[in-house]
């Protein structure tokens, strides 16, 4: 009894050992110095280097020194500004390089010195107001406070310019995304998906009061654009600060406070090889709902959704919800399909093949256990997941995501080996056509650096076409029609967690019967010289793949693959997404961190002498 009691002090000990090391500023009453020198100031626009309405000012520093800075607009003091050396300069037309999260204010008392500097900070100006901002300057000789520090100030008054739009003042808050094109192509209304974080009183009706605008970065123009808000979760358990049983207090701020977060959807346009800045709007009580149209339109009953926009229709199977049929919208007469084997989808796995149980595919679900789905204007999505048919040793899904006025979607596949299993078979990313339908495929050869397009109509039944595993991308055409259908694999990942993947001679191939078909073999001895020896696959096991699967019309004139080869290089780049928001007052100012076992930060008496 005593062991454990002493066991559990031990553990709490350890739990709740923290590091607090509070901001320095207005710590101690310092010396008031002569006034601050501040040779500009002005509100700016969001650009990529400082995406939000803000104040910039340049200071001079009457000597080099370590310092601390607070800045308050019409007496309201910020909660945190930027502090940029005139040698830390960057591009503006790019996204910031450095940030100090207030975690970095809390736990590190910074030792660097400070002569000329640019102070920037938040304000959500209105155009031709005036603003009084205030900005002081502690001057130190160490890190930490004394009594002998300094302090310089100074106020100026700063009009907003005038005649500009900004966004209706009702809306309170924003955060900032920004997105980099780096691929060389200009994007055109292309759907991009972010997670964003919220405080509940802010979050109320995040579906109903979120707008995306772009910012022109010329004329600093606002553009609303569609947007789509979805996933949205709640954690609203604060956390409990109440003293222990001896009358402790346990800590000093909380560890966490509750949270909505949300996942937001939006169109954006963005020019080859530039940064544009993108803000989201939330937190007005009297939003109405905003309902945007586009060329992405979603009917029927799930798991069987039709699924349509401006290039192609898609059927997905009423039983399994997997892709059914895909239809190019400029050749209604000649749908790519497959309905001869089984359950008859195009898409038929993940899959595995443990005998004397029969072969098991996700598309022989009827239906899966879980089927969501989500219709909007920016993303359309199917989500199915289920045990594999007469095998609970294995868990898979399946999910779909559509997109307007694009010839692709994507397709996400996941299987999970919950108990080991010894099979003959253990594949992904399988798409099965109707062979009449097929003339020809064609796919990228990283050993002979070349395109291979082959006969697939006249090659012998049951003769498999081997390629590398990681083929960027994969194409079954029908050259009379010419249209085709592809794939462009975007990721493919396997792992474990008990135990590593064992993969037999792992590879993709295409093999033709009554149909034609591509997949991908991990370990497939059902193909090998020695067809009946079994592999296991084993507990733990993970197999993911993403691929985007494409209709097009061939290019009779030029490269007849070009369009997969301008969408591969457009989807294996996607933007890069960048967040920036502002501090709110409601985080501390002092960091706490929980370890497991008792022991030094590293942080203590850190003198940096800068």
């Amino acid at each position: 009894m005593k062991k454990s009691k002493l066991l559990r002090s031990i553990i709490s000990f350890a739990f709740f050992f923290t590091i607090v090391i509070p901001l320095t500023l207005n710590a101690q009453k310092p010396k008031e110095g002569k006034e601050l020198k501040i040779a500009k100031i002005e509100l700016g626009y969001p650009c990529p280097g400082i995406p939000f309405y803000h104040f910039k000012a340049d200071i001079e520093l009457p000597e080099s020194s370590i310092i601390e800075v607070e800045a308050a607009v019409d007496g309201n003091v910020l909660r945190a500004t930027d502090l940029r050396r005139e040698s830390d300069s960057e591009d503006m037309n790019r996204p910031p390089l450095s940030e100090r999260p207030p975690s970095g204010y809390s736990l590190s008392q910074d030792g660097t010195h400070y002569k000329n500097l640019s102070v920037v900070g938040w304000v959500k100006w209105q155009p031709g107001q005036e603003y009084n901002i205030r900005i002081s300057v502690r001057m130190k000789k160490t890190v930490r406070a004394a009594n002998d520090d300094v302090w310089i100030s100074s106020v100026k008054k700063v009009t907003a310019p005038k005649d500009v739009a900004v966004f209706d003042k009702n809306w309170k808050s924003y955060k900032a995304v920004i997105l980099s094109e780096t691929a060389g192509i200009s994007r055109t209304k292309e759907a991009v998906e972010i997670l964003l974080a919220f405080y509940p009183d802010e979050a109320q009706q995040l579906v109903r009061d979120i707008r995306v605008v772009a910012v022109d970065p010329k004329t600093h123009e606002l553009t609303e654009v569609a947007s789509q808000v979805y996933d949205v979760q709640e954690d609203l358990i604060e956390d409990d600060l109440a003293p222990d049983k001896s009358g402790n207090p346990t800590r000093k701020v909380p560890l966490w406070l509750p949270t909505v977060s949300a996942r937001v959807a939006f169109l954006a346009d963005v020019p080859a090889k530039t940064s544009q800045v993108f803000l989201v709007y939330y937190n007005n009580a009297e939003a109405k709902v905003k309902t945007y149209k586009t060329d992405l339109h979603v009917q029927g009953e799930a798991p069987g959704l039709q699924i349509e926009n401006s290039v192609f229709s898609v059927d997905l199977h009423s039983n399994s919800g997997h892709l059914d049929q895909i239809t190019l919208n400029s050749k209604p007469d000649d749908p790519f399909f497959h309905r001869l084997e089984t359950n008859g989808a195009m898409h038929w796995n993940p899959d595995i093949y443990v005998p004397p149980r029969p072969w098991s595919h996700t598309a022989d679900w009827k239906p899966p256990r879980s089927v969501k789905t989500l219709a909007g204007p920016v993303i359309s999505k199917s989500e199915l997941w289920d045990n594999l048919r007469g095998l609970p040793e294995v868990d898979a899904s399946v999910s779909y995501e559509f997109f307007p006025g694009v010839p692709y979607f994507i397709s996400s596949t996941c299987m999970r080996i919950n108990e080991t299993v010894n099979c003959l078979a253990l594949r992904n990313a399988e798409m099965v056509f109707k062979r009449e339908l097929i003339t020809n495929a064609a796919w990228y050869d990283a050993v002979r650096d070349t395109t291979i397009v082959y006969d697939v109509a006249n090659m012998p039944d049951l003769t498999d076409l081997k390629m590398a595993a990681d083929v960027p991308w994969i194409t079954f055409f029908n050259k009379e029609k010419g249209i085709g259908f592809a794939g462009i694999q975007l990721n493919y990942a396997n792992t474990g967690i008990e135990s590593s993947p064992r993969l037999l001679n792992p590879f993709f191939y295409i093999t033709a019967g009554p149909w034609v078909y591509w997949a991908r073999g991990l370990s497939h001895t059902f193909l090998s010289s020695n067809m009946q020896q079994v592999v296991p696959a084993l507990k733990g096991n993970v197999f993911y793949e993403k691929w985007a699967y494409m209709v097009y019309e061939l290019d009779k004139n030029n490269n007849p693959f070009a369009p997969i080869l301008k969408w591969q290089k457009l989807l294996t780049h996607p933007l890069k997404i960048q967040m920036v928001e502002e501090v709110d007052n409601r985080v501390s100012k002092t960091l706490q961190e929980v370890f497991m076992d008792k022991g030094k930060s590293g942080w203590e008496g850190r003198d940096t002498h800068k």
